[in-house]
């Protein structure tokens, strides 16, 4: 920490997976004692979390997709969002702009680097984002959060700097709480999720899955599930006819007590996610979503995967019946069941927000900085000069 205020951008797309890690280290900066400020889309203006000294600066985001129809559009787009950031930088004077991926970043980041702004870029996943592949040649820093990274060049190695995907300050005061006691005849408890929407394929497969499990072990579940609201109806009526206790719901507010509590997590694999099984130490059967760009929720399971923490099902292969097996597996032995919960909290990074912001702040001195720093300089060399007279 510098002890010295200094003004930060932070630009990121409007979705959770974008936002959460961006949110958290707005949060350390200000603790640190400097200023900050949000440029996304409309959505992530309005997205739940965001810290209320957080001003929020809506850019447009241009997309250059596979239509070149669409093209003139998304270039004005990103032009009129560039020239906006710009006249923002001129009031704000940031010392630097941390990009998060997501097209409202890419204006952001550009202008940052057409007006000799030092930058870093933020990947969640464990590929590198369409947007931060364009700018990786551009930016001063590349924070990653997996040890290996897709699609990043060899030629962008030596600004990698490996910090891992902060989390929520609730989840991460979980870190040192012991994992639930579970034993051979308690309660399992089982958390499941499919990203802010749910999924729809939890909802068909999952129920039956679980009932599929030995009498001795379905007699023990408790079970939570997240919902789309047009399958929340049918989902419930699985769950009585399997005569299997459930909550339902659209959105919990207090996830991080729901992940508190729980034995065994079941839904998608997403950055966000990935990062808070891990902060906490919750085993995991992942069903990565395979529509995701360039497939980044299946690499974002392999180091988790790889340690023992989760087991990995692709959606085509996620039936009833592979999830009965895969959660017997990991929760029939209570030791198994914690062995797992283990190697998930060794794959956690739960000093990211800082080692993030400790790089932030490492770049683009504000004016005052360099002030000190040429006092710094001079003193010493007249020290040294009175030391050889």
């Amino acid at each position: 920490m510098t002890g010295i205020s200094r003004h930060f951008v932070l630009a990121a797309g409007g979705t959770g997976g974008h936002l959460i890690p961006a949110f958290a280290l707005a949060v350390e900066l200000e603790r640190r004692g400097h200023h900050v400020a949000l440029i996304t889309d409309e959505r992530g203006s309005r997205l739940p979390g965001k810290p209320h000294s957080l001003v929020a600066h809506v850019l447009p985001a241009g997309r250059i997709g596979k239509n070149p129809l669409h093209w003139p559009k998304g270039i004005e787009a990103i032009l009129e969002g560039r020239r906006m950031a710009l006249r923002l930088f001129d009031s704000f004077q940031p010392s630097a702009v941390i990009g998060f991926g997501g097209y409202p970043a890419f204006p952001a980041l550009w202008a940052a680097s057409g007006a000799g702004i030092p930058s870093v870029i933020h990947e969640q996943n464990a590929v590198l984002g369409r947007v931060n592949r364009f700018l990786a040649g551009r930016v001063d820093a590349i924070a990653t959060s997996y040890r290996e990274t897709e699609r990043l060049k060899p030629k962008h190695l030596g600004k990698v700097h490996l910090v891992g995907n902060p989390v929520r300050a609730e989840v991460l005061a979980l870190r040192e709480q012991p994992f639930p006691a579970f034993s051979e005849d308690g309660l399992l408890r089982v958390l499941v999720t499919g990203g802010s929407q749910g999924a729809g394929i939890l909802s068909q497969v999952v129920p039956d899955g679980l009932a599929m499990l030995p009498t001795a072990l379905r007699a023990r579940l408790q079970v939570t599930q997240q919902c789309r609201p047009e399958d929340i109806e049918a989902v419930r009526q699985r769950y009585a006819a399997h005569d299997i206790p459930a909550e339902l719901g659209t959105y919990f507010e207090n996830m991080a007590e729901r992940l508190a509590d729980a034995h065994l997590f079941i839904g998608r694999a997403g950055a966000s996610t990935i990062a808070e099984l891990t902060a906490v130490g919750r085993p995991a059967i992942l069903v990565p979503l395979p529509i995701a760009t360039d497939d980044h929720q299946a690499f974002n399971t392999a180091e988790i995967c790889t340690a023992g923490g989760a087991r990995m099902i692709r959606q085509d292969k996620f039936t009833a019946a592979e999830l009965a097996k895969q959660i017997q597996a990991i929760a029939m032995n209570p030791a198994t069941l914690a062995t797992a919960a283990h190697a998930a909290w060794d794959c956690g990074y739960p000093n990211a927000v800082a080692d993030l912001a400790d790089l932030v702040e490492s770049f683009g001195g504000a004016p005052l900085m360099d002030v000190i720093r040429v006092a710094e300089s001079v003193e010493a060399e007249a020290s040294t000069q009175g030391a050889v007279a």
